[in-house]
């Protein structure tokens, strides 16, 4: 199938199920701050698409390539399940609350949530822009080197660091604070995640010992 063809059924069905998981929970469509994210994903998502798919289609086509059947490593496999089931809960409990008025939380913090959730999916994306390997899966591409510039070098695992951004925010982003709760497994998915990939990393690819080395923090600056 073209690649472009590819990215376009995706994002379709990746938005399609975002939106059934937040309107069908929430028994309504009127539900101001589910559009919000679907707008805030399709604004940042869509033109940088497009860009890979023109500009760079070999990482686009490793994008593409995601989930826990795409891992090679039981523990990923593992880790992005988690991850992805997590993130789903997120949407449905986001609309249970609507539905049923379980927490109140305030449009303006509601607006800040939206807004950290599309800063951190912001990061993701710079962060693929910036490295050429990035790929959804946790491999080592053949002539793969470290990278080194730009937000790694801040942290060194910066994609991951916006996901914690999107998980902080996702939840008031879309008004429950029970959201958390989903919340909380997506971020201790990302630390196996992580801590797997790391051990990886240091055997395998040559330079990151060094980098790491340099670069003291996984995924916050000054905590870890």
């Amino acid at each position: 199938m073209n690649l472009s063809l590819r990215a376009a059924l995706a994002s379709i069905v990746g938005l399609t199920a975002t939106g059934a998981l937040l309107f069908w929970p929430a028994g309504t469509f009127d539900y101001w701050q589910g559009w919000a994210l679907i707008a805030v994903m399709l604004v940042l998502t869509v033109p940088y698409t497009v860009y890979l798919g023109r500009k760079q289609p070999d990482v686009l086509r490793r994008r593409l390539r995601a989930g826990p059947t795409a891992e090679s490593r039981g523990v990923q496999r593992l880790a992005v399940f988690g991850l992805q089931a997590s993130t789903l809960a997120v949407f449905a409990v986001g609309g249970l609350d609507r539905r049923h008025g379980w927490t109140h939380v305030p449009t303006w913090l509601c607006v800040v949530g939206l807004g950290l959730a599309g800063v951190g999916l912001g990061v993701a994306i710079v962060v693929v822009l910036q490295n050429s390997w990035a790929a959804a899966t946790v491999e080592i591409q053949a002539g793969q080197q470290v990278v080194a510039t730009g937000l790694y070098t801040v942290v060194r695992h910066p994609m991951y660091s916006g996901a914690v951004a999107m998980m902080l925010g996702l939840p008031v982003g879309l008004g429950s604070y029970w959201a958390y709760l989903p919340a909380a497994g997506a971020l201790l998915a990302l630390i196996v995640r992580i801590g797997d990939e790391e051990r990886m990393l240091v055997r395998d690819l040559p330079g990151y010992p060094e980098y790491r080395s340099t670069v003291r923090y996984r995924l916050v600056p000054y905590l870890w």
